[in-house]
């Protein structure tokens, strides 16, 4: 179980109403993976989602010694493009990148992942007129915080696993606050 998967999964099922979910979806036609996709039948749109969790370096992918964040998510997400085009034409398309921690470095700095971020924005929007919502750093903790408020309110039990969790976790809050 990739749990940054598992949390996106869990956006698109109980907030963005996403009754089908699909990680790690390989595509012949493209030749990549996919990391989460959602289907939401009744508002006919389809969430394609790239997941990237680095704690400790933040986002940062290298080829050999060096970054390659711009290049392998360009990649990445021109495939998405491609096989959301191909399979779901009919559907409203959203094209999202979750990754908790970007970093800045100073300005000037050779590797900066703020920097990185929008430059791929700017490609995918150059090559392809999409725009793609990145979800990361306050963005992604407030995601969170919308599935525990979601959490929170439910009475029955989540079957998914991090909002059972998160459930678990605000139910014993509330105990906790009631005993003391």
């Amino acid at each position: 179980m990739n749990t940054g998967e598992e949390l996106v999964s869990s956006y698109l099922r109980y907030i963005r109403g996403c009754e089908f979910i699909q990680k790690n979806l390989y595509t012949d036609d493209t030749q990549g993976e996919i990391d989460v996709i959602g289907i939401n039948l009744k508002g006919r749109s389809v969430y394609i989602c790239e997941v990237a969790i680095h704690l400790r370096t933040g986002l940062r992918y290298t080829k050999g010694t060096s970054s390659n964040n711009v290049q392998k998510l360009n990649e990445k997400l021109s495939r998405d493009i491609k096989y959301a085009k191909d399979h779901f034409p009919e559907y409203t398309h959203h094209f999202m990148l979750w990754t908790p921690i970007v970093m800045s470095g100073k300005d000037g700095a050779k590797h900066n992942q703020t920097r990185d971020i929008k430059q791929i924005q700017l490609n995918i929007l150059t090559l392809h007129q999409i725009e793609v919502e990145v979800i990361m750093n306050e963005k992604f903790l407030s995601c969170i915080n919308e599935m525990r408020d979601f959490a929170k309110k439910q009475t029955s039990e989540l079957k998914c696993p991090v909002m059972r969790f998160l459930q678990i976790e605000e139910r014993l809050k509330e105990h906790i606050a009631k005993i003391n």
